[in-house]
């Protein structure tokens, strides 16, 4: 809806072969309007391929026309009032009818982020303002406000995506995720899925506290007995005690401290959290813990930065911030 500038990445299409799943790109390519190209991401030669379409695509003259997303009536007819007001604006060379949905959706994340590419408040244009107003009251008079609004935008484009999908897809096994729902059944079930969550992420805290303790036993014995040998060597050199308290007492033995107790416990602990999270397990109990948090304004994603602070909280930390 942006741009016409666009080259559609098909991924993980290794993971649709196993489940015979056919897509036939050449179709896809010609309902979106728009070149699409299948890749396997870990097989680099897939990504020259996208890569390749890429480069012909920004030295291409040939004019593409995308796919035009048909939204329910009240907000097509809201679009058609701002719509043309904008492209009246010679100095906004932003897609006309994506900025018309996105002024009725009003992000406010997104708007302030316009305004800086514009350089200017676009909401604070007499005219916009005045097709804006007008247009919010045809959506206001079908009972349409924000939240309705934005839903309505999702179903639209979701409904779209499926339409687009039906000549596209070809499933050769109808029941290939037989296998997935089941496990999902049992997984995300509210009398079998908490006990199961309980019971694995204490087998993955009782393995890392009890197997890091061999481990974290044999790196202190070789640290500390490192620190020993610097500290003969700074008494064989005669050095001052202020300057080996620094850097043996000091700096060595910190260090030596953190490694011995920390890199044990990380070192199993988030082999472990990757295994699950590459079986599909987290995304389950993120599914499952998603109406509790959101109780606290928060993502049921979250309880995977949640867990991954338990193996280091910077590591947690810095996940959460990314979570949309």
């Amino acid at each position: 809806e942006i741009t016409d500038q666009v080259v559609v990445c098909v991924n993980l299409m290794d993971e649709a072969k196993k489940k015979n799943i056919r897509i036939d790109l050449d179709v896809l390519s010609a309902k979106l309007g728009v070149p699409v190209v299948g890749t396997t991401a870990r097989k680099k030669k897939s990504l020259d391929k996208l890569m390749l379409s890429v480069y012909d695509l920004l030295h291409s003259n040939e004019e593409k026309t995308p796919v035009k997303i048909q939204y329910i009536k009240p907000i097509e007819d809201a679009v058609a009032i701002i719509e043309p007001v904008i492209r009246k604006k010679p100095d906004i060379n932003i897609n006309a009818r994506w900025l018309s949905l996105k002024l009725l959706d009003y992000d406010e994340t997104l708007i302030t982020a316009l305004n800086a590419y514009l350089g200017y408040d676009i909401c604070a244009d007499h005219d916009i303002q005045e097709g804006l107003a007008l247009a919010q009251q045809v959506l206001s008079d079908n009972g349409m406000v924000k939240e309705a609004l934005r839903d309505s935008m999702v179903a639209c484009l979701v409904l779209s995506a499926e339409n687009l999908c039906i000549d596209a897809v070809h499933f050769d096994k109808i029941n290939y995720n037989a296998k997935d729902r089941k496990i999902d059944r049992i997984l995300t079930s509210k009398w079998t899925g908490f006990p199961i969550m309980i019971a694995l992420l204490m087998g993955v805290f009782w393995l890392t506290i009890t197997g890091a303790n061999f481990p974290s036993r044999i790196l202190s014995d070789g640290l500390f007995w490192m620190e020993d040998r610097f500290t003969d060597a700074f008494h064989f050199f005669n050095a001052p005690d202020w300057l080996h308290g620094m850097f043996v007492l000091g700096l060595y033995r910190v260090l030596a401290w953190v490694v011995s107790v920390m890199l044990p416990p990380m070192a199993i602990f988030f082999p472990l959290f990757t295994l699950l999270e590459d079986v599909g397990y987290l995304p389950r109990v993120a599914f499952n813990l998603d109406k509790y948090f959101k109780r606290c304004c928060a993502s049921g994603k979250q309880v995977l930065t949640m867990c991954m602070g338990f193996g280091c909280n910077a590591a947690g930390i810095i996940g959460c911030r990314i979570i949309d």
